[in-house]
Formats: C-alpha cells, sequence, structure tokens
C-alpha cells in the first residue's frame, strides 16, 4: 500500500479500512479458496492492528468483533471465542453500548454454538438480544437482529 503524503496516523487508518473492507469482501463470498481463508484472517488481524495504533475503543471493538467473525465462519472456537471476550473486554472497559455491546454478545454466542456451549449460549443470546433492544438507531437495530437470526441453532431456543 503506497503511503504517499500521508502522515502516519492517516496511513494507519487508511490501511486499518482498507483491510476491513477487503475482509468483508471475503466473509461474502459464497465460496472461497485456502489462500483466500488465509487472507480473511491475516485481513482482519491487520486492520485490528492498525486501528490499535490510531483508533479509539470503538475501532478496537469493532476489530475484535471482526478478527471473532472470520474465525467463527471458519468455524475455529477457541480463536473465535479469544476474539469475542476481548470485544466484551473493550465494551466493558470504556462503557460502550448499543450495537457494538450487541454485537460483543453476538460473537460470543456464535463460539458458544461452535463449541457446543448450549447455556452459555442461550445466555449470550438473551444479552444480545437486550442489547439489541437498545439500538438506537432503527436501521442498525434491524440489521443486529437479521445477523442474529443467522446464528447456527438460533431458532431452536
Amino acid at each position: 500500500m503506497a503511503r504517499g503524503k500521508l502522515s502516519d496516523k492517516e496511513w494507519h487508518r487508511k490501511s486499518a479500512v482498507e483491510f476491513f473492507n477487503g475482509t468483508w469482501r471475503l466473509l461474502e463470498k459464497r465460496r472461497r479458496t485456502k489462500d483466500e481463508d488465509d487472507a480473511m484472517i491475516h485481513g482482519a488481524h491487520a486492520s485490528r492492528f492498525h486501528w490499535g495504533l490510531i483508533g479509539k475503543p470503538l475501532n478496537w471493538s469493532i476489530g475484535e468483533w471482526q478478527v471473532s467473525h472470520v474465525y467463527a465462519v471458519l468455524g475455529r472456537e477457541e480463536p473465535a471465542a479469544y476474539h469475542a471476550r476481548r470485544c466484551l473486554e473493550l465494551c466493558k472497559a470504556h462503557g460502550l453500548a448499543d450495537f457494538a455491546l450487541a454485537y460483543a454478545y453476538e460473537a460470543l454466542a456464535r463460539a458458544d454454538a461452535l463449541a457446543g456451549r448450549k447455556a452459555d449460549f442461550r445466555k449470550h443470546v438473551a444479552a444480545a438480544r437486550a442489547a439489541g433492544e437498545e439500538i438506537e438507531e432503527k436501521e442498525d437495530r434491524d440489521q443486529f437482529f437479521a445477523d442474529l437470526e443467522t446464528l447456527p441453532g438460533y431458532g431452536r431456543r
């Protein structure tokens, strides 16, 4: 990525956004190669790294959520759970609520579903739903509940 005349902060922000968006494009693909799966992992971590240098707690939380989500999509429960916990820790440490908190619980529930932790899954889904109800913007709230519906086993509570 060319740095040009960007300041360090501008370059890190641009990098964080580009890696995040590139990872999201890979997540949206119906079929990925092993190399694309690896690129998704590395891209999510790279985005989180750059946000860690210049972002704010909300950026860090979203970054941890994306890393967790990538691992969940790839069926890797342990790193999915680790980054979901980090996401929630950041929300609690910095007083983040709204969609950030709701998605932290969604990430935990998704990792629980992968690991077969039924009681934790139910607990985190309930927390996600409660936090989701507090999302201020209707569009964000609707998107959150649509995403919650994609949890494995969500309809069979």
